[in-house]
């Protein structure tokens, strides 16, 4: 009688092994088998991490195997199980995978197809059609859209991270407790001394380095060294955590009424202003977006503030990008003064910090979360919904939304709800993150997202103009390399536009993208369907870029420029000074944060720039989704380009006091996870 031999692998995370029972049925085109149970005396079978093989006897031969039905029944009680993949061997020695990665929680049975990636097109058999359209059926019903806020990205219809489906669930929930994380980040830090006194302020600044020098690291140390210094202003701009919105400045805005007799103290090469602007030497960040938002009130026994900064700079001599006009807030007027470098230390010194305040607003709220975050999760869920696995583009995307959804549902759970630990130290609590995004909603575009054109958006694609743009420089490196392994990827299994057009799977998926994700919004830009390969690269491409590169470049570098809170305040307790002349110390150390908002907000960026454990970096792909040779060569020459870019940031950052690697592909995790 002809025999199979059937492989299982067991995942090695916490508690993916079983006792239960497992059954296995094979399914092919002359016949199906019996069902086996997969049980060897004597032998614990289905250990976390295990390889357990088995033979499988049939009385005639089944032909080509289609299928694989696996089946769990309790043993003493429900105990889920983690399969990796289970390998098939032929009588006539054919070697077969089907990659699983997938929880097994209940009773219900679980069918598998090889891992030859297919179109829907390229399936011709009846009972392989109708198992693609079961998968999608069940995959819609766990999949669901939901309104956390009006206005804002659908996201997933679940109350709590244990409502999510157990295949997208963190394997240990601990791990990504914010409460708790934060908790420890406060304890670890030794300034839980300081949360009795939530309401009283600091002495000078000398006090904050109490509980900054206990973690301090190289950048965040040379951030406290010289964050008064105009260079590291600028710099940030540049390479901080949030080197989006820095613009070449074409015209001065008619709200913001800089002259050349202002600046002229700034200016190194003998010209007005309008020739510093057509030499490209002026650049300019406007934080418009903040204007009128609410500040935050959840705390009746502080006053918290926010501004709407236009901040002007200078690329002088020695190519540093430094400020030299600010406006606090947007509308001009006596009681608006402009500030430049040659004001009062303290007055100059405040302008800056009213700037870094606001520009941690925006960071935190709309380069962040909205644009990474957010996005991400629009993606992965209308993934589920409508590319079932054996799809190549499912196999190409499914490890760039690893635990996205998981993080963002303990976000909406724990931190930006209502109470949540968003409103204890941001200014933009209470409600301010909220009218945020739904501002940002209306400006959010394809282009934005699409990393050269937002680049060239903004006027900073040019090297000469700006050659310390290390942000620019890596992520165009790594968009590049991500948009060759998309390219090998797509040209393997979509021979035409024509094979593209007719997928219907990932049209419906572009669909929800558009309608769910972006709301139906036409000016957004992006495409509700794809019809070029060439635009489909690009779409997949920016998928992968925005769920990796992008969200570490904004992510990782938060204790390394925020840690030291007089450069990022998380709030401002005293309003914005309306004249010249006037500012202290003193008034500047009753602005920034009090010890307890200080103490929760160190916590929050230490937390937030730490490393999954076990995390997988881009290029690294332990589930083998795909099993085709063309793919794995793709794949290692996308490790390899990932390596060169790694070296050659490695080289550039040594000896540099100030290294930029929140761009390098080591440094980079493959989603957003944290």
């Amino acid at each position: 009688m002809p025999s199979y031999t059937v492989t299982v692998a067991t995942g090695s995370q916490w508690f993916a092994g079983t006792d239960d029972y497992i059954y296995i049925t094979l399914e092919g085109s002359q016949g199906c088998s019996e069902k086996n149970l997969l049980d060897k005396p004597l032998y614990n079978d289905f250990e976390r991490g295990a390889i357990d093989s088995y033979d499988v006897t049939v009385l005639e031969d089944l032909g080509e195997i289609y299928l694989v039905k696996i089946e769990k029944y309790k043993y003493w009680y429900e105990d889920d199980w983690y399969c990796k993949f289970i390998t098939v061997k032929t009588p006539c020695g054919d070697y077969l995978e089907f990659p699983c990665y997938r929880w097994i929680t209940t009773n219900k049975e679980l069918i598998l197809r090889d891992g030859r990636a297919k179109l829907s097109r390229d399936d011709k058999i009846q009972i392989l059609k109708q198992h693609r359209r079961n998968e999608l059926v069940e995959r819609q019903k766990l999949f669901r859209w939901k309104e956390w806020h009006p206005g804002f990205p659908l996201s997933i219809d679940a109350h709590c991270h244990s409502d999510l489906p157990r295949d997208i669930q963190f394997d240990s929930e601990k791990g990504v407790d914010f409460i708790l994380n934060y908790t420890k980040a406060i304890e670890n830090l030794y300034v839980n001394r300081f949360i009795h006194m939530f309401q009283s302020s600091w002495s000078d600044f000398a006090d904050f380095e109490r509980i900054f020098v206990r973690i301090s690291n190289t950048i965040s140390e040379y951030v406290m060294q010289h964050w008064q210094e105009d260079f590291m202003f600028g710099y940030q701009f540049l390479n901080g955590c949030n080197p989006v919105l820095i613009k070449k400045c074409k015209e001065i805005p008619q709200n913001f009424p800089v002259t050349t007799e202002m600046v002229e103290c700034s200016l190194e090469r003998n010209l007005t202003l309008e020739e510093e602007i057509q030499q490209g030497n002026i650049f300019i960040v406007d934080y418009e977006l903040l204007d009128g938002i609410s500040a935050n009130a959840t705390d009746p026994c502080t006053i918290q503030y926010l501004a709407a900064p236009i901040c002007l700079l200078y690329k002088n001599k020695e190519n540093k990008v430094v400020p030299i006009a600010i406006q606090i807030n947007q509308k001009p007027g006596p009681n608006n003064p402009i500030f430049l470098p040659s004001d009062e230390k303290y007055d100059w010194l405040l302008a800056k910090i009213w700037v870094r305040s606001s520009d941690f607003h925006i960071h935190q709220t709309i380069t962040h979360l909205l644009r990474t975050h957010l996005i991400s999760e629009v993606f992965g869920i209308a993934m589920y919904r409508h590319l079932p696995a054996v799809h190549p583009l499912f196999k190409l995307l499914v490890p760039h939304v690893r635990y996205t959804i998981a993080i963002n549902t303990k976000a909406r759970e724990q931190l930006i709800c209502e109470c949540g630990l968003f409103d204890k130290a941001n200014a933009t609590g209470g409600g301010g993150h909220v009218q945020m995004v739904l501002r940002a909603m209306k400006t959010f575009t394809y282009d934005s997202l699409c990393f050269p054109n937002a680049i060239q958006l903004n006027g900073m694609e040019n090297k000469e103009d700006i050659p310390y743009y290390f942000y620019r420089d890596d992520g165009l490196k790594v968009w590049e390399a991500v948009k060759k392994f998309v390219t090998d990827v797509v040209n393997i299994y979509y021979e035409s536009n024509e094979t593209l057009c007719e997928d219907m799977e990932l049209q419906a998926f572009v669909k929800d993208v558009f309608i769910y994700g972006l709301r139906d919004n036409e000016a957004s830009g992006f495409p509700k369907c794809l019809k070029t390969k060439e635009k489909l690269i690009e779409y997949l491409t920016l998928v992968i870029f925005t769920a990796s590169a992008q969200h570490a470049a904004v992510n990782f570098g938060q204790y390394d420029w925020c840690s030291w809170i007089p450069n990022a305040p998380p709030t401002m307790r005293c309003p914005p000074p309306t004249e010249k002349g006037v500012v202290t110390i003193e008034h500047i150390i009753e602005s920034l944060p009090d010890r307890g908002r200080s103490c929760w907000h160190l916590g929050a960026v230490w937390a937030l720039s730490q490393f999954q454990d076990n995390e997988l970096f881009l290029g690294m792909f332990p589930d083998e989704h795909f099993t085709e040779k063309p793919v794995k060569e793709a794949m290692l020459a996308f490790r390899k380009n990932l390596n060169d870019i790694s070296s050659f940031i490695q080289d550039r950052n040594k000896n540099k006091k100030l290294p930029y690697y929140y761009l390098s592909p080591d440094q980079i995790p493959n989603s957003v996870a944290v």
